[in-house]
């Protein structure tokens, strides 16, 4: 169950350039943040991502333990803050702000032990040998027997601890998240806006045609995005030909999620011999200084 019915999820990971890198159809009872870190490893893109954000269910301590060893900086919006502790470790104190930490400890010694067999799965995952998703569904399981879960998690508290410092004290900081997160909302209103047929339920029981359909309209979004974005060039171009100014902070208040100008609905043609039009990169978007 999710949203009040059956189903699954068409689970995207956006980059900061607007267009989805990842796509995936994924079941609803299975935790998001399982799939977060799979589009690094492999990827193929000419974009090399270093830094994931996320939505609440991004603030796993197990994900943060995972991403922190593979070098991934995790960057989750977050909420619920009356949920989530701020840890120290033993023997430190903070005078003035000691106030804000939990009084449960860091299992250092843990972290110490497992350290070698965190590693090797860190390894593992980059050479391609594993998958973050299928270890982390691993780690899920808390029981006593799992003790590289529960060393995943003291090494997520400190992880933790530190962003969530780092989120109170930088608003700059906030901002840029709360920015990713609403690029990556738009993106999703995009793609149902996209895959409008039969208001965007895949009917189709077979995972093959769930999957499919999935991709065909990652594929078609981006499509839309690059021409939007092009088009918006073009245009942009022309006024400061004509004159007009255009500051960073103008070009940067607009996004390629535009609507108005696409038909859904009509008669297409195929002409397989009409030429692509030549595409201009090096376009000015923002008047000279």
């Amino acid at each position: 169950m999710r949203y009040g019915s059956y189903g699954g999820i068409g689970y995207y990971l956006v980059s900061d350039k607007y267009i989805a890198l990842f796509s995936r159809f994924i079941p609803c009872g299975v935790y998001e943040a399982t799939f977060i870190l799979d589009p690094f490893f492999p990827n193929k893109s000419d974009i090399k991502p270093h830094t994931i954000y996320g939505d609440t269910h991004a603030q796993s301590l197990t994900v943060f333990g995972l991403s922190y060893l593979l070098g991934i900086q995790l960057m989750p919006r977050i909420a619920h803050w009356k949920d989530l502790k701020i840890y120290k470790f033993s023997g430190k104190s903070y005078p003035h702000i000691d106030a804000m930490f939990t009084e449960d400890k860091i299992d250092v010694d843990l972290i110490k032990k497992h350290l070698i067999d965190m590693l090797q799965v860190a390894v593992s995952i980059i050479k391609g040998r594993i998958s973050p998703s299928f270890i982390l569904r691993r780690l899920t399981s808390g029981t006593r027997k799992n003790k590289l879960f529960y060393a995943f998690q003291e090494l997520g508290k400190v992880v933790r601890s530190a962003y969530l410092l780092k989120y109170l004290r930088k608003p700059k900081h906030r901002r840029s998240v709360n920015h990713a997160t609403t690029v990556n909302e738009r993106f999703n209103d995009f793609i149902q806006f996209v895959t409008f047929g039969n208001q965007g339920v895949i009917a189709a029981n077979s995972r093959d045609e769930q999957r499919k359909i999935i991709k065909y309209g990652h594929l078609v979004a981006n499509i839309l995005i690059f021409m939007n974005v092009h088009d918006q060039s073009k245009i942009m171009n022309q006024l400061i030909q004509a004159g007009h100014v255009i500051t960073p902070e103008m070009a940067a208040g607009l996004a390629p999620f535009r609507k108005a100008n696409i038909n859904r609905f009509g008669a297409y043609f195929l002409d397989e011999l009409r030429k692509s039009i030549d595409v201009e990169y090096q376009l000015d978007v923002v008047s000279p200084n």
